[in-house]
């Protein structure tokens, strides 16, 4: 049973089906595996913390002892409530992955004992990996990919951990307070946290942007946005190194590859409306494009041609489509992206 939709997910963490012995949850974001693993943790087991109802193993216990997998799948409960076997796999060894796989197998079988939960948490499985196969062919396993979260999410979860605290974001501080937010869960949690911290927890406020300004600080120099404009502009040293900076603060490819688009997409509006009749500069005005930033977006748009924008469109499409495969190297893609773009951009005059 595969889990991909959030409704779907959310029902499943909060009431998991009957006849589930069994889940797979994985993923590239380590925190969002992390918290919904947790979630189903305290729906399953009475104790989830209790070490006589609770078995918690790695994949260094399995290299250790890989035997030792079936014998707590198999063991039953010292205090009379339902056995949780919870397993977290973090490396890309293929030993724990198949000992796993054997485990499950037998688990979803009936061969160990029946009344035990199976978790396992897991990083970003490709197609090909032998526990992903078997837990989405298992009937009574539930398979949950996780996937990098969307602003709507992550202003849900800032929202929600701010009211626990009894504080809270403006609609225009919390999109400006998301917008800066890491893309990776655990972090996220952190920065939230040093936020209400910074807010006074129990103080009841509704923080605006204002309040906001010293919290945040300057705009990172790393913005994929600016990453995006060296790249347009030639200049692919910068291009490469902003990527990578961005990479080291949260952004992962996937969040690279749009800023790339965004940034296409806002030249060729400009072009049209400039072949259009209207002004180079007013045009640029009219597609967003801030004023600190627009000298160097007027050179580039003398530049480029809505004929060079459209020959870039497919590749930008494809390494967006790449990116978003599991296990794919995100970083190396959108790296490679910036080079066709900033080479393009040389030959150009940029």
């Amino acid at each position: 049973m595969i889990l991909s939709k959030r409704p779907d997910i959310e029902r499943f963490l909060a009431q998991p089906a009957a006849g589930v012995r069994a889940a797979l949850i994985y993923g590239r974001d380590t925190g969002v595996v992390r918290d919904r693993a947790n979630q189903l943790a305290k729906q399953v087991c009475d104790r989830p913390d209790d070490p006589f109802d609770v078995a918690l193993l790695t994949d260094g216990d399995l290299d250790a002892e890989a035997a030792r997998l079936e014998g707590e799948l198999a063991a039953q409960s010292l205090m009379g409530g339902r056995r949780l076997v919870r397993l977290k796999l973090g490396s890309d060894k293929a030993g724990p992955d198949r000992t796993a796989t054997e485990a499950l197998a037998r688990h979803m079988a009936g061969e160990l004992n029946p009344d035990a939960f199976f978790l396992i948490e897991a990083g970003a499985l490709g197609r090909e990996s032998s526990l992903r196969k078997a837990a989405e062919k298992a009937p009574g396993c539930a398979v949950i990919p996780c996937y990098e979260d969307e602003p709507g999410d992550i202003a849900r979860l800032v929202r929600e951990s701010l009211g626990k605290d009894g504080v809270s974001l403006s609609t225009e501080a919390l999109a400006m307070f998301v917008a800066r937010m890491p893309k990776e869960r655990g972090v996220a949690r952190q920065e939230i946290e040093r936020l209400a911290l910074y807010l006074g927890p129990g103080s009841g406020i509704t923080a605006t942007p204002k309040d906001l300004e010293d919290f945040l600080g300057v705009e990172p120099e790393a913005s994929l946005s600016d990453a995006a404009a060296d790249a347009f502009g030639g200049r692919l040293g910068e291009a490469q190194a902003g990527l990578r900076r961005a990479a080291a603060e949260g952004e992962a490819g996937p969040a690279a590859v749009r800023a790339i688009g965004m940034y296409l997409g806002r030249l060729r509006r400009t072009l049209t409306l400039a072949k259009s009749g209207a002004g180079l500069q007013e045009a640029a005005k009219a597609s967003g494009v801030f004023w600190k930033n627009e000298r160097e977006f007027l050179r580039q748009a003398r530049a480029w041609t809505l004929a060079d924008l459209d020959k870039l469109q497919p590749e930008v499409l494809a390494a967006d489509r790449a990116c978003k495969t599991a296990g794919s190297p995100d970083q190396l893609i959108a790296e490679r992206l910036a080079l066709q773009i900033a080479g393009r951009a040389r030959r150009l005059g940029l």
